[in-house]
C-alpha cells in the first residue's frame, strides 16, 4: 500500500532528519486542527497551572517528532534502534528485582519516545507488552512487526492477554504497559490526573498487586538534533496500598511526576479526560488484588463534575 511504502521510505532517513520533519509536521497539525490545538493548550495549562509559551511551542514540535520517529523505531534493525538510546539510567533497579526473583511491571506513560523503552528492555531480558490494535488498520502490520522483536512478546488487550500478563509476572518475568490510555467501560475508575478526574485504567494497579511484583517506571527522553534518547528507569516514590482505587490514584501521581520532568515531551493533544470507550472488554481477576478488584468498575463520573465525560 502507498502508506506502508511511504512509511518504509521514511525509515531510511537519519533520525535527525525525521525529527526535523516531525517538528514541521507538529506545527502543521497544530495549525490545521483547532480542536487538537485547543486540547493541547488546555491540557498543558491544566498540568502546569500557568501559561508557558516556551513549553507550548516545544510540545507542538515534540508531538510531531514522536509521530515521525516511528518509521525509525519500527523499521530499522533492532540493534540500531537500541543503540540510539545513548545512555541508560537506573538499570540497577532491574538487576535488583531479578536478583530477588521478582516479576517486573514496567509502567511507561506517553512521554518522550515511549515506543523505544520496551525494545531497550528486550535487548537485555524477555518482556511481554500489552497490545491494542491501532485505530488505523494500515498501521497494524507495521506496529506488529516493529514490536515483535527479539525477546519482546505481545499480549492483546483482552481477557486472554491479561491472563498472559499475569502468567508472565508469576513466572518472574517482565511485563510492560502504558497506563494513561482511556480504557473502556468497566475497565477503569475516575481518578485525579493533574487535579481533574480522568477515567483511568485499573489494570496497572491490578498487575502491581500480583504477589512478588516490582514496579519500575520508565521513559525515554528525546535528545535535540536527532542525537538519540536517554532511557530512564525510576523507582516508585509512593508505596502501593493494595486498595484498588487508592493505587490507581498513586500511579497517576507517579505519572504526573515523570511528566513534569520533561513536560514538553508528553502527548498533551491526547484527549485524556474523555469518558470510557463504548466497547466492553472482559476483566480477569488478578491474584493478590483486593477482593472486589474483579468487579466491573463504575463508569459514572464523580457527582456534580462534568470533567471526563464523552
Amino acid at each position: 500500500m502507498l502508506f506502508q511504502s511511504l512509511f518504509r521510505l521514511l525509515s531510511r532517513l537519519p533520525l535527525a532528519w525525521l525529527h526535523r520533519l516531525g517538528g514541521w509536521a507538529g506545527w502543521l497539525t497544530y495549525k490545521a486542527s483547532p480542536s487538537y490545538a485547543r486540547r493541547l493548550r488546555e491540557n498543558l495549562f491544566n498540568a502546569l497551572g500557568r501559561e508557558d509559551e516556551t513549553v507550548l511551542r516545544a510540545a507542538i514540535v515534540e508531538a510531531g517528532r514522536q509521530a515521525l520517529e516511528l518509521p525509525f523505531i519500527w523499521e530499522r534493525p533492532a540493534a540500531e534502534v537500541v543503540a540510539s538510546a545513548v545512555r541508560t539510567e537506573g538499570w540497577d533497579l532491574v538487576e535488583a528485582a531479578r536478583a530477588e526473583g521478582a516479576g517486573i511491571l514496567f509502567i511507561t506513560p506517553h512521554l518522550g519516545c515511549f515506543e523505544i523503552t520496551a525494545q531497550c528492555i528486550a535487548a537485555q531480558i524477555p518482556i511481554t507488552v500489552l497490545y491494542r490494535p491501532p485505530r488505523k488498520d494500515v498501521l497494524q502490520p507495521l506496529m506488529e512487526a516493529g514490536r515483535a522483536r527479539g525477546q519482546m512478546r505481545t499480549a492483546p488487550a483482552d481477557l486472554s492477554g491479561v491472563r498472559k500478563l499475569v502468567k508472565t509476572l508469576r513466572s518472574h518475568e517482565a511485563v510492560g504497559m502504558l497506563p494513561d490510555q482511556v480504557p473502556g467501560a468497566g475497565e477503569g475508575v475516575w481518578a485525579p490526573f493533574f487535579g481533574k478526574p480522568a477515567w483511568t485504567m485499573t489494570l496497572a494497579a491490578r498487575l502491581a498487586a500480583v504477589k512478588g511484583v516490582r514496579v519500575i517506571y520508565t521513559w525515554a527522553e528525546r535528545l535535540p538534533r536527532g542525537e538519540g534518547y536517554v532511557f530512564r528507569l525510576q523507582a516508585p516514590t509512593e508505596a502501593l496500598t493494595g486498595e484498588l482505587e487508592a493505587d490507581v490514584a498513586i500511579i497517576n501521581r507517579e505519572v504526573e511526576r515523570m511528566i513534569l520532568q520533561c513536560p514538553q515531551q508528553y502527548l498533551w493533544g491526547y484527549n485524556r479526560y474523555k469518558g470510557p470507550r463504548r466497547e466492553r472488554e472482559d476483566i480477569v481477576p488478578v491474584a493478590g488484588a483486593p477482593a472486589d478488584a474483579a468487579a466491573p468498575d463504575s463508569p459514572t463520573p464523580p457527582r456534580g463534575d462534568a470533567e471526563g465525560r464523552s
